[in-house]
């Protein structure tokens, strides 16, 4: 092991590179914003939808307004389109013989609603992992019901 008491207090390399005048960072320890979240019971505490306070919450707010956006899109595109363009939108489709506005709201309105919900929750596992939270481990003496395992 190397012997550290020889070193200069003001040279930035043998003091982690920090000169003496530089302000250090806690972290946020000192101040205890680091241990809010951890702390902090989100079933009882209000959520403010446009200011989340974590970038846990940032980011699967993300995706949610990210779907919300595009199933709007779905389900409204097909109406809106058949309000502004009726020749091309009340025209039968050359194969199945139905109008177009028609098969895009009774198909792709739903079909649009299963695939917006299958990537909402490869997004959502993505999110959890790189947030560490594992869904795979249930808490010993509480049921998945949320009662007490008999």
């Amino acid at each position: 092991m190397t012997d550290n008491s020889s070193r200069n207090p003001g040279d930035a390399a043998t003091d982690g590179g920090r000169a003496p005048d530089d302000a250090a960072t806690d972290g946020g320890v000192a101040t205890g914003a680091a241990q809010t979240h951890k702390n902090t019971d989100y079933l009882s505490e209000e959520v403010n939808l446009l200011k989340p306070s974590t970038a846990y919450m940032r980011d699967h707010l993300r995706i949610v307004w990210t779907g919300f956006i595009v199933w709007a899109l779905i389900v409204f595109g097909p109406v809106t389109l058949t309000m502004l363009a009726p020749g091309v939108m009340t025209t039968t489709m050359p194969v199945l013989g139905f109008p177009w506005h028609y098969f895009l709201v009774a198909f792709g309105a739903p079909t649009g609603a299963l695939i917006l919900a299958a990537i909402y929750a490869r997004q959502r596992d993505k999110l959890d992992e790189k947030y560490g939270i594992d869904h795979s481990t249930a808490d010993s003496g509480v049921g998945n019901d949320g009662g007490q395992q008999e």
